[in-house]
């Protein structure tokens, strides 16, 4: 037989007992293959339920009276940004170490020295936050600007998923920019997660950045955005096929992905791809734009509308840029 009930409670047979023993043992035994994926000093990486837990903490720091669960006053405000920093503070420390000794030597204890660099990282992007508070006021402004359904700052911050997105991403990069190996991902990916916006924590993006319903985002590594740019849902700013080296290997340095220039606004489902494409300041990108070449600033980028045959079942599949001067 299988199991047995009793008294509302599972008995499993004898037969069973021994079959998980044996699906133990072998599982143990997959362990010794040599592959990748079957080191034991994986143990060692970061983990990433932490990792968010400390990002949290953080986003409590940045937007404390809407995530308060106290009444605040510029009296007791201190104390409350102290307990989230020197949680996240502890966290991190941690969590950082784990990636610096995974990568330096694949595993094993951390040693002073990755303790130290670790402590100092995170002591640098707890002084950097101020200023990511700053930056992230200008996003909520942007986006409180740019769509017309907001009644309000705060709808923002509690209901638009490219906030979260954002945020995650300024955090991110401040982990970046210091060369911060796995965390920075970590974050990102996290986001990703939650809101369907994928933006790499390498990208460079300027102030008063505003991405509108936001679903299917993507913005690859080495794409620079410029101030005041606005995204519609859908929209890639990805790479070409990436070139590879005389041995074969993927050439990882290169800038691969677009740069958009201040004020461009680029609209639902437009791709634009490759580390020399250029879309020049003020222009404006269409929605369903396919663009591997660059744009004068102040252009207008679109597709003509797909022509109907006289039978009207078939359309014309040529779909040619058409851009327009302002």
């Amino acid at each position: 037989m299988g199991t047995i009930s009793t008294m509302g409670k599972i008995r499993t047979s004898p037969n069973s007992h021994t079959e998980l023993e044996r699906i133990v043992r072998r599982m143990a035994g997959s362990y010794s293959s040599g592959r990748g994926i079957d080191s034991l000093e994986s143990a060692a990486l970061p983990n990433q339920r932490k990792v968010v837990e400390a990002v949290e903490h953080l986003k409590h720091v940045l937007y404390m009276g809407f995530y308060a669960t106290r009444d605040l006053t510029q009296q007791n405000l201190p104390h409350y940004i102290a307990e989230h920093v020197y949680d996240a503070f502890e966290i991190l420390v941690e969590q950082i170490s784990r990636a610096v000794v995974y990568r330096r030597k694949k595993g094993g204890s951390p040693e002073a020295v990755d303790i130290e660099w670790s402590e100092r990282t995170v002591l640098d992007v707890l002084n950097a936050l101020a200023g990511v508070r700053d930056l992230l006021h200008e996003d909520l402004q942007a986006a409180y600007d740019g769509d017309p359904a907001a009644e309000s700052l705060e709808e923002i911050v509690f209901s638009y998923p490219s906030i979260e997105a954002i945020t995650c991403y300024r955090l991110a990069r401040e982990f970046h920019i210091r060369r911060t190996p796995l965390i920075p991902r970590i974050i990102s990916e996290y986001a990703h997660t939650q809101t369907g916006i994928d933006i790499h924590p390498g990208a460079s993006i300027g102030r008063s950045f505003f991405i509108d319903h936001g679903t299917g985002v993507v913005i690859g590594s080495t794409t620079v955005i410029g101030d005041g740019v606005k995204l519609y849902q859908g929209v890639t700013l990805g790479a070409l096929s990436i070139p590879r080296d005389q041995c074969g290997e993927l050439i990882r340095n290169s800038k691969r992905h677009p740069t958009i220039e201040d004020e461009v606004t680029i609209y639902a489902g437009a791709t634009i791809l490759g580390g020399e494409t250029v879309v020049g300041r003020g222009s404006t990108v269409g929605g369903n734009v396919w663009l591997t070449e660059s744009v004068a600033p102040n252009s207008r980028v679109t597709y003509s509308p797909p022509a109907l045959t006289d039978d009207a079942t078939q359309t014309v599949t040529s779909r040619a840029p058409r851009r327009i001067s302002r």
